[in-house]
This record gives structure tokens, C-alpha cells and sequence, in this order.
């Protein structure tokens, strides 16, 4: 199912995912429209790391750790182009010669923020970008927790790195629980006892981030990755 390199195709979801289940079907998108390698979708294990905008220096390079670790695991790293940690975790997948997935919250033809723009090219280019929204569709507040809905179909787990309360990354973290996805939470997160969300999605099931092997444990086998370099 891959296309050419930066070619923009539209989709049913059950052509990029298999069926789904009543559960998976309550909020899925009818179409998504995709430039990559579409494939990549049907290969696992598929993690999303994403966090605050304005994040900070630490959680930047948390997230860089993370998808490194990823690529050499053979997971694909799932992100939303956004700036922070979505931004740190493609790079750091792009430049470690893993594979990573945008899944954004503009149609194709559109960039947020704008000074993305160079890096949506380059990941539509040579691995895969996605959005649920057509060509001329408005871009508004709404898309973006449409688009974290979204990112957490398409992903096997899902990991927030850092997050105000009022952050996007958390509707992505309540869609991940309820679709009965594993969802982390960095541990970092927890030195900071002002956040009122953290505990909340530990009550609902959420998991702790101490050490790589919580995570990998809970991921499926990777799926025909050449990259697989299991511990």
C-alpha cells in the first residue's frame, strides 16, 4: 500500500487499519488522507509520544530518549507535528533511522505551526503523514483534540512525556484508556504535584514510566521491521 514519495491519497480507515471493533468504530474518522508509507499502519508495535508545546528542556530530551529507544526496538513513533515534545520526538526518529508517523490536525495541504512546514515535506517524503481533514476543510481548536482521538486509534501505546492540565495530549490519554490502549505516563511528570490530571488517569488505569522495560513489555512483537533489535 505505499505510495510515491509525498503522493496524497484518500482512504477508508478500515484500508489503513483492518476492521475495527465496535469500540475502535464509536469515534473513528470515516476518511483518512495519507502521504507515505501507508503500510506502516498495519506493522507494529506503533507508540505515540507526545506532550506540551511549550515544553521544557528536559522533557525535550526525555522525548528524544524515548524515540530513540523506540527505533531500536523496532517500534514506529507516532506524533502530532506539534511544537515541544511532538517536534523532538520525529526528529530524534528521523535522525536515529527509525520510522515515524505525523498524525496532524490540518488537511495535508496545510502546516500548524507554519515553521513546520520544511519537517511535515521531509516526513510526507520518506515516512508518513496523516489527518482526518479534507483538502479546504477549516482549521480550528476542535481539530486538534479530533486528531489526538485519532493518534491514539492508530497507536499500540501511547506515552505523554509532559503535560499542563489544560493540555491537547491529555484527550489523547483519556481516548487511550478508553479504547483499552496502554497508556504511560513519564514518572517525571509526578515530581510535579500541582497537576491535578496525573492521578486522575492513574485511578483510571493509567501506568508509571519508570524504565524502558515498562513499556516494551506491554508492546506487541514487531511486525516485518528489519530495524528489530530486541533486547
Amino acid at each position: 500500500m505505499t505510495e510515491q514519495p509525498g503522493a496524497r491519497r484518500a482512504y477508508s480507515v478500515e484500508e489503513l487499519l483492518g476492521p475495527l471493533n465496535p469500540q475502535e468504530q464509536r469515534y473513528a474518522p470515516k476518511q483518512l488522507f495519507a502521504a507515505g508509507h501507508t503500510e506502516w499502519l498495519r506493522q507494529e508495535p506503533r507508540v505515540s509520544v507526545v506532550g506540551a508545546r511549550k515544553a521544557s528542556p528536559d522533557g525535550l530530551k526525555r522525548a528524544a530518549k524515548l524515540a530513540r529507544l523506540l527505533v531500536k526496538h523496532g517500534a514506529i513513533v507516532i506524533s502530532g507535528l506539534a511544537e515541544g515534545i511532538d517536534a523532538a520526538a520525529h526528529t530524534a526518529t528521523a535522525d536515529a533511522g527509525g520510522r515515524t508517523v505525523a498524525v496532524i490536525g490540518t488537511p495535508l495541504s496545510e502546516t500548524y505551526p507554519a515553521k513546520h512546514r520544511g519537517l511535515q515535506q521531509l516526513l510526507m517524503r520518506e515516512h508518513l503523514v496523516v489527518s482526518q481533514f479534507p483538502d479546504g476543510h477549516r482549521t480550528t481548536r476542535k481539530n486538534f483534540p479530533l486528531r489526538n482521538r485519532t493518534m491514539a486509534l492508530v497507536s499500540d501505546a501511547s506515552v505523554i512525556v509532559e503535560a499542563s492540565d489544560g493540555s491537547g495530549s491529555l484527550s489523547q490519554g483519556w481516548e487511550a484508556l478508553r479504547l483499552g490502549r496502554p497508556l504511560f505516563l513519564m514518572a517525571s511528570i509526578l515530581d510535579h504535584p500541582g497537576l491535578s490530571w496525573p492521578r486522575t488517569m492513574l485511578d483510571y488505569g493509567a501506568m508509571v514510566l519508570h524504565k524502558p522495560h515498562d513499556l516494551l513489555e506491554q508492546l506487541p512483537e514487531p511486525v516485518d521491521d528489519p530495524l528489530a533489535v530486541l533486547a
